[in-house]
């Protein structure tokens, strides 16, 4: 549902659209753990892959993005990684790229038996959050590298006065 920035109130509830969180508003429609495709917009990566954004407690989902709920015998962590692994370039349409419901609900979806959704699931996130620690690890890591080039730098062109 959504709600023209003019007339947003801010708040502390996430306000999703496409592409993820677009602003904080006052209030939330829906309250859970969810799973969001953008439908339009900008919907689809370099690669082809559709936008697939995790959303968890209260929250507020415009209409350019498909919520995917929990269903029974179906991992949602599976199922946010998996989506993001399907080819979607032949489903878009128009000149606003749009993933269409019929589109989205006709995506073929391998299901292995519960457990082991779960347990791919698991070791793919793991493997996600080594590689976000690694990179906001490497951001810092590249700062302080960065000062400690511009402290000896200043410290070893800094001369006094010499005698001509």
């Amino acid at each position: 549902m959504p709600v023209t920035k003019s007339v947003r109130v801010a708040g502390e509830y996430p306000y999703y659209g496409a592409n993820g969180i677009q602003d904080y508003v006052s209030d939330y429609i829906f309250d859970g753990v969810f799973v969001l495709v953008g439908e339009d917009g900008s919907v689809i990566t370099k690669g082809g892959k559709p936008v697939v954004t995790w959303a968890e407690g209260k929250i507020w989902v415009n209409n350019h993005a498909h919520i995917i709920a929990q269903i029974e015998d179906v991992s949602l962590r599976y199922l946010f990684h998996y989506i993001q692994t399907v080819d979607v370039t032949a489903l878009i349409h128009g000149n606003i790229p749009k993933l269409t419901g019929k589109d989205f609900r006709n995506i073929l979806i391998y299901l292995p038996p519960i457990k082991e959704q779960v347990r791919r699931a698991t070791i793919l996130d793991r493997l996600y959050a080594l590689y976000n620690d690694l990179t906001s690890g490497l951001s810092a890591e590249i700062e302080a590298r960065q000062r400690q080039y511009e402290h000896y730098r200043d410290k070893l062109l800094t001369f006094k006065e010499l005698n001509p």
